[in-house]
């Protein structure tokens, strides 16, 4: 997918993030790694002109090439769609990644945070992180952690504190995980966001009364939620929560 003259890429108002507009417009980032797609998306090259004193022109052409981000493939990307209004990942960010998967958003969030970020993507199927250690092999910003985010005393000595923890892991104490990881690894004052699914919590009540148990849960364990979505119409009955972690009283009146 060529950009050219038809396509515009404009920075959205969340840093790293992207708009290509055109005759759809589509969410993007930057890609890491030129020329290469990680789960099959679009890629769009756009050419832009920078001043350069050794052109023979004074102007020096560069493609630069973005990723199509898939909200259907994606929590955070539906998220941004869905109008939230913080996600604190930004370039040079730290984020810890739990329930990485085969590394499809995690690959997106790799080009977000950029050279100077990192990502640490924790999975625990085997299977799912052969992916995922096949995808970092070309972005040196993602580390790789094939262990169970139940137990992060096993992957301690692997991770610096991080300025964001992400969680799609769906289990019903998701909450807990989420909270045993911030202890070790989430800076005061950082932040989480943290995709919930209903039906993995309770799928015997409505989807709403489960996700306020949710934030109550994340309450107790220090948090401070500070926003709620809904993923519709990109997935079903799924909220993501963000918000902050171990915030003083003089802070979070501010």
């Amino acid at each position: 997918m060529k950009g050219g003259a038809k396509t515009l890429v404009e920075p959205h108002r969340h840093l790293g993030v992207f708009v290509a507009r055109g005759k759809e417009d589509a969410l993007c980032t930057r890609n890491l790694v030129p020329g290469e797609s990680v789960y099959g998306e679009k890629r769009i090259s756009v050419e832009v002109e920078k001043p350069d004193e050794n052109a023979p022109s004074g102007v020096l052409k560069e493609k630069i090439e973005y990723r199509v981000w898939n909200p259907f493939r994606s929590k955070i990307a539906a998220a941004i769609l869905g109008g939230i209004g913080e996600i604190y990942m930004k370039p040079g960010s730290k984020v810890l990644y739990l329930g990485a998967a085969s590394g499809t958003t995690v690959s997106h969030v790799a080009d977000l945070v950029g050279p100077d970020g990192a990502v640490y993507a924790v999975e625990f199927s085997h299977r799912s992180g052969r992916d995922l250690v096949n995808m970092a092999k070309k972005r040196p910003n993602v580390i790789p952690i094939i262990e169970d985010a139940r137990h992060p005393t096993k992957y301690r000595m692997l991770l610096p504190m991080v300025d964001v923890i992400f969680s799609d892991v769906a289990q019903p104490d998701q909450a807990r995980i989420v909270a045993y990881n911030a202890q070790f690894f989430l800076k005061t004052g950082g932040a989480f966001m943290i995709s919930i699914k209903a039906s993995c919590i309770d799928s015997t009540i409505e989807p709403a009364l489960v996700f306020a148990k949710e934030v109550k849960k994340l309450q107790d364990e220090k948090f401070k939620p500070r926003e709620q979505i809904t993923l519709e119409p990109f997935e079903r009955d799924h909220a993501v929560v963000v918000g902050n972690f171990r915030v003083s009283k003089k802070a979070s009146t501010q």
